[in-house]
């Protein structure tokens, strides 16, 4: 299986990359399954139910959230009636909506998504991610039936390596999300499993992580706030990781860190 995920998609100039490329991407790198993580695609701040139906149509397969999953309260709604929504495993005990989900491909293969939220720097207290992936990958098996896709949305990159290998030879794919800033550890763990700490994000990166530059800088320089943040709106990278896995066993074969368009050195494929 041919296997895309790209990360946060951060406000217009995010949600344009996907419209205008993504398309186009899965029919050149003949991908299976595109996993898109639209956790600030409205505003830098959630995902809205438009912006969601915007980013599915573009291609997206599946949609991965993070802490900002209910920012944008419509979506309180919408992700009860759109299974292609995934919320994070431990985001509350009440949240609504799902974790985890097993998608159909058109080839007929079968791939399970799912997303937790990390402990380390995090401002709410959310619970332990390493005891609900646990219980996930010990219900779902990784096979020649199953692949197994695992967001995990952390501060700390310590955190994100050790859902790594916490995930070695259960999952084909561990990649972080969150940060904004792409990691250059993608690479194969030693049971298997592809994993990159950070795919970085789908915006501008002439920014301070996706927003315009101007409040960021106000804060850092003054230590006060004029105004609130605002996506910056030039053109966008789309950064992810791609990976290809062995149908026979699930696990990653090929992976390879993806920047496209925008101001960051190129790599595809």
């Amino acid at each position: 299986m041919r296997i895309l995920f790209l990360g946060d998609v951060v406000g217009k100039a995010g949600r344009a990359a996907l419209t205008e490329n993504l398309s186009q991407l899965r029919s050149e790198w003949a991908l299976d399954f595109v996993v898109v993580n639209g956790e600030n695609a409205t505003n830098g701040m959630g995902l809205s139910t438009e912006h969601a139906k915007v980013l599915l149509a573009a291609g997206a397969d599946c949609l991965t959230l993070g802490d900002h999953a209910f920012d944008q309260r419509d979506m309180m709604q919408f992700i009860e009636t759109e299974p292609r929504i995934i919320r994070p495993l431990n985001f509350s005990k009440v949240a609504p909506g799902r974790g985890a989900a097993i998608f159909t491909t058109a080839r007929g293969k079968k791939i399970l998504v799912t997303q937790v939220l990390g402990q380390v720097f995090m401002k709410r207290p959310f619970d332990d991610p390493f005891s609900h992936i646990d219980a996930i990958l010990n219900k779902h098996r990784l096979s020649s039936q199953l692949q197994i896709l695992v967001d995990v949305h952390c501060e700390a990159t310590s955190e994100k390596m050790g859902m790594g290998h916490f995930c070695d030879g259960r999952a084909s794919v561990v990649v972080g999300t969150h940060t904004h800033v792409p990691t250059g550890d993608a690479q194969i763990l030693p049971k298997g499993t592809a994993f990159q700490s950070d795919a970085g994000m789908c915006g501008d990166y002439n920014s301070v992580i996706g927003m315009d530059k101007v409040e960021p800088m106000t804060r850092f320089v003054t230590g006060m706030s004029k105004g609130r943040f605002q996506p910056a709106t030039g053109a966008a990278t789309l950064s992810g990781l791609f990976v290809e896995t062995d149908d026979a066993t699930g696990k990653a074969v090929t992976t390879k860190m993806i920047r496209y368009g925008g101001r960051l050195e190129q790599a595809t494929p």
